[in-house]
């Protein structure tokens, strides 16, 4: 299965390149991957007729206890092939359905074909945990799949229609997932829960709701039937495997597998039969007023749907049989019959059947195709449908419901006798609104359709009418051979006990199953001849309120109250916003405070020297809420961050001083390039009684700060750690450095998401400040000296300010061509902004600086230092660059995108865990390589180093890209506003 979902993956990523090469032949070359899986199935055959099952495991999260296992027995054999074999049918089909230039074809083969995959994933599935996952990969996927036509309003709303619903019943599966999961011993192995699970208990029946919840939206049930209908805004063969054979299919799979461990629940079999039969009738009663034949064919579905749920779900042996047979044959008659409505729209222009006429006589392939697919569907013999629902009519009538009473049994079956006229009078409406020939004279049957004209016939291509003619003589060939097929789906209905154990046959004598089919059929005929008086009498006497209306007013109103609520609390005001977040923190830390009855034991300081800094932070704090200047508050504050910073020294924490200090000295360089674009002072407000309760949040969270860092030493319970740490970090991340170690082996996927956080802040930042592209060509100091910079910079545009540049250094009095400079773009500045003592600094230290830099990279696994320290200390000597000699300086200095050290430097990361994933079986767990050199002696080298080295490249990209958007950027702006 791992290969056959490898071979997916790898399908849907080469989609784009092989339908773009081969136009709309790459759809074929796509169906190898369905293929493949339909394959694989067929060489199981011989042993799921045995009973037998195939499984595999690999391991994956063995932290969670989560491991891929699949396990293919009957079922799952099942679902695989339907999935595999119809799946690369209808991709033949797309083949033919798209036109050449139809845009978006690309995208669409790579989701179809990793949709496939997903569905396969979920039908091998043997871990609850991995069957989610799939499960809403499928949802993904559809949603994408709905929403194919994205410039239609009406595709936009279905798909997001779509992913509402699904996404929320999935929410419910996984909740009942894990109850099962925490409850039942080994419960998330299913092969294990549906052993071992008990069918009753408050804990197992909550369970189950959620997962007859998940199952529902899914498979479209009550009162979530509405999004499948309004699915068919999507491509034709998105609603042939979609919505026939693949993902509401989902749903039904999921009752089916759960079924023969929890039919016995009393909820179990009351909100099956609920949701079943009533979504069993309203489907039906629904397709018999719709003109679009896609919508005739989404309504009968969710009515197939609903019978499929009650059939697989009630716990009788016989109906499982006759309930799995039908779930093969609706597979393939809805499948075939979504395909000729695809062909039918492809050939006359339109899916209206008060439009269509004659094309049955033009097109036989495809009435031929719509014809036994229909009568498969309404149960007409010798077809697949006529033996599978005639086994399950059967089944319910003797076998009855294990867990209800015998009335139960019998009011069901005729209920689902009900529904198959419905299904009969639908039926016909589908074939006979897309095939016959309909008279233009006004008649009780035919006058809706007297005053629409007949839409223009053209003759289809192979690929349109082949694919659905084949669907539809499989389900007439597999209902001629019923006793191979009750071979094949036995070992299922075998996992149910029941005395009676069912048949496929095609002849099974005069049995109550024989005359209630007799009998809707008749019946059936009847509600077609007067269909228009029963479209009539839905018009005048349905209700208004339906499902999809209270769901759009539904979330209409969510939408409101979700402005309304955000309205109110994101008002736009930052101190309204951090009074919120104080005041929280403050009840919580006062609470726990109070609650803990942990003895306060106190130790002022280690030594007086620490009075010192901590009277700085005071004052500077003091200072700092008082001051109306912003620059002074900047200062300010950078005098309690190196305060703090002597605190880590006095503490004995090198490595936490070094990074507060090169933090704080970045911090305090960017603030001041952001105050370039903001007035000189604070908003000049008169006081007001808000200042006092300003006031006391502050005091209020700063004593709830203090009193956690009080409580929470005091509270331990067990030996620290702290004593052993130095060497197991040693041991297994090869390194002294602690610090060091720990961010970058121990708690390695930390890091991997700051460094993530990074990226996306450098790219925001960069995003608010830039007036144009961020992949502009580096101005450098050689470029001024050419006319191209008058336009290479700004594109098409003419930049205003390089006239003046050029100018500027034309002057005999500013150039400085001929004699020598400390920095090379110090010519680019004006008199007044150059500083030589600064040059002379810069080009003094810079060096100095990056080799430094270089040292705590490669020093800072046993020393104080590392790759983001090491980022720092480079990005500082880039800082003082910049602040010497302007934005040229800069690209002197680094003449390199920031966006590529940023991506080079989180690939390298990621490619550092992957590496030790493969060798180590951990993601981002060190490997230590020792070997001796003739002159060096004794090496040792850590992978984590590389990783260290990725985080170094990702801090440098960050500095380089704040400098470019809050510095060079912002001076760009300035010169063409001068």
């Amino acid at each position: 299965m791992l290969w056959l979902l490898t071979l997916h993956a790898v399908m849907a990523l080469a989609a784009p390149i092989l339908l773009r090469h081969l136009g709309r032949v790459g759809f074929s070359v796509l169906a190898i991957a369905p293929a493949a899986v339909a394959g694989y199935a067929l060489t199981l055959t011989s042993r799921v007729m045995d009973g037998g099952q195939v499984t595999e495991r690999v391991t994956w999260m063995p932290a969670l206890g989560v491991d891929l296992s699949f396990r293919i027995d009957t079922l799952g054999w099942v679902m695989l092939l339907i999935v595999g074999a119809i799946g690369a049918i209808v991709l033949v089909y797309c083949s033919g359905y798209f036109s050449a230039t139809a845009t978006g074809s690309g995208r669409f083969g790579a989701v179809f074909v990793a949709f496939a995959g997903a569905m396969a994933g979920l039908a091998a599935a043997d871990n609850t945990i991995v069957l989610f996952v799939f499960w809403e990969l499928t949802t993904v996927f559809s949603y994408l799949l709905i929403g194919h036509y994205s410039d239609r309003k009406a595709s936009r709303r279905a798909a997001m229609q779509a992913i509402v619903i699904t996404t929320a019943g999935g929410l419910a599966l996984l909740v009942g997932l894990i109850i099962l999961g925490e409850t039942v011993p080994g419960g998330y192995e299913l092969s294990t829960l549906l052993v071992s699970a008990p069918s009753g208990g408050t804990a197992v029946t909550a369970a189950l709701v959620c997962v007859i919840t998940g199952a529902a939206s899914k498979s479209a049930l009550i009162p979530t039937h509405f999004w499948l209908p309004g699915a068919m805004a999507a491509p034709t063969p998105v609603s042939s495997y979609l919505h026939a054979a693949a993902m509401v299919k989902a749903g039904v799979y999921l009752i089916a597998r759960f079924a023969p461990a929890f039919a016995s629940n009393a909820v179990w079999i009351s909100l099956i039969l609920i949701l079943g039969l009533g979504t069993y009738l309203l489907g039906g009663y629904r397709a018999l007023r719709q003109h679009d034949l896609k919508l005739v064919l989404a309504y009968g579905t969710v009515s197939q749907l609903g019978m499929l749920i009650t059939l697989l779900g009630i716990g009788s042996q016989a109906a499982a049989l006759g309930g799995l047979a039908l779930l093969c044959a609706h597979a393939m008659f809805k499948a075939a019959l979504f395909l000729t409505t695809g062909a039918v729209d492809v050939i006359a222009g339109t899916r209206d059947l008060r439009r269509l006429s004659g094309v049955g006589r033009r097109v036989p392939s495809l009435a031929v195709a719509g014809g036994l697919a229909t009568a498969s569907m309404i149960a007409l013999a010798p077809t697949a449908g006529y033996v599978a629902k005639e086994a399950a009519l059967d089944g319910v009538l003797h076998a009855g419901i294990p867990a209800a009473p015998d009335w139960i049994a019998t009011a069901v079956f005729i209920i689902l006798a009900i529904g198959s006229m419905l299904t009969v009078a639908y039926g016909l409406r589908f074939w006979w609104g897309a095939f016959a020939t309909k008279t233009s004279d006004p008649s009780p049957a035919t006058e809706q359709f007297a005053c629409i004209e007949p839409a223009t016939i053209k003759k289809p291509s192979y690929l349109l009418s082949a694919p659905p003619l084949v669907l539809a003589v499989a389900g007439l060939v597999a209902g001629l051979f019923p006793a191979t097929g009750e071979r094949l789906l036995e070992p299922y209905a075998d996992l149910f006990h029941g005395e009676h154990a069912g048949h496929l046959a095609l002849w099974s004598g005069v049995t109550p199953a024989f005359v209630g089919t007799v009998a809707a059929i008749a019946l059936g005929l009847l509600l077609f001849r007067f269909q228009d008086v029963i479209e009539g009498a839905q018009q005048k006497f349905g209700g208004k309120v339906e499902a999809d209306y209270l769901y759009r007013r539904m979330m209409r109103k969510l939408d409101d109250f979700a402005a309304d609520v955000t309205g109110f609390t994101q008002r736009g005001s930052l101190p309204f916003y951090l009074g919120v977040i104080f005041s929280v923190f403050a009840l919580a830390a006062g609470s726990a405070f109070i609650a803990s009855n942990v003895p306060l034991r106190l130790r002022l300081w280690d030594s007086p020297a620490q009075l010192l800094p901590v009277a700085v932070i005071c004052i500077t704090t003091v200072l700092v809420v008082r001051s109306r200047r912003r620059f002074k508050a900047v200062l300010l504050a950078g005098f309690a961050g190196y305060s703090v910073a002597a605190l880590f020294v006095l503490h004995g924490a090198p490595d936490l001083a070094l990074t507060q200090v090169l933090v704080e000295t970045v911090t305090l360089v960017v603030l001041v390039l952001v105050l370039r674009r903001l007035p000189p002072y604070f908003s000049d407000r008169p006081l007001a009684r808000s200042r006092w309760t300003r006031l006391t949040i502050a005091i209020a969270a700063g004593v709830g700060a203090m009193g956690l860092a009080v409580i929470a030493p005091n509270a331990r319970i067990h030996a620290a750690i702290s004593d052993k740490i130095g060497d197991f970090v040693y041991e297994y991340g090869g390194g002294r450095n602690i610090v060091n170690v720990i961010l970058v082996d121990t708690r390695g996927w930390d890091t991997m998401g700051e460094i993530s956080v990074l990226l996306v802040a450098a790219t925001g930042v960069a995003s608010l400040v830039f007036l144009r592209r961020r992949t502009s060509a580096i101005e450098r100091v050689g470029d001024l000296d050419s006319e191209k910079t008058d336009t290479s910079v700004w594109g098409n545009s003419p930049d205003p300010a390089a006239p003046m540049r050029r100018q500027a250094i034309a002057d005999p009095a500013v150039r400085t061509d001929n004699k020598p400079t400390w920095i090379k773009a110090s010519r680019t500045l004006a008199p007044q902004r150059r500083s030589l003592i600064f040059e002379v600094i810069t080009r003094i230290v810079f060096h100095p600086v990056i080799v430094f830099g270089a040292f705590l990279l490669f020093a800072g696994h046993n020393k104080p230092g590392g790759g983001f320290a090491a980022g720092l200390v480079v990005g500082i000597a880039l800082i003082i660059r910049y602040l010497a000699g302007g934005r040229y300086e800069l690209a002197e200095a680094l003449p390199v995108q920031p966006g590529s050290l940023l991506g080079s430097g989180l690939v390298l990361a990621v490619g550092t865990g992957l590496a030790a994933l493969i060798t180590k079986g951990t993601m981002l767990e060190s490997v230590i390589w020792k070997f001796h050199l003739p002159i060096f002696g004794d090496v040792k080298i850590v992978s984590s180093l590389f990783f260290d080295i990725g985080v170094f490249l990702v801090v440098v990209g960050l500095v380089l890209d704040i400098l470019r958007s809050l510095g060079a950027e912002i001076d760009k702006q300035g010169e063409v506003t001068r």
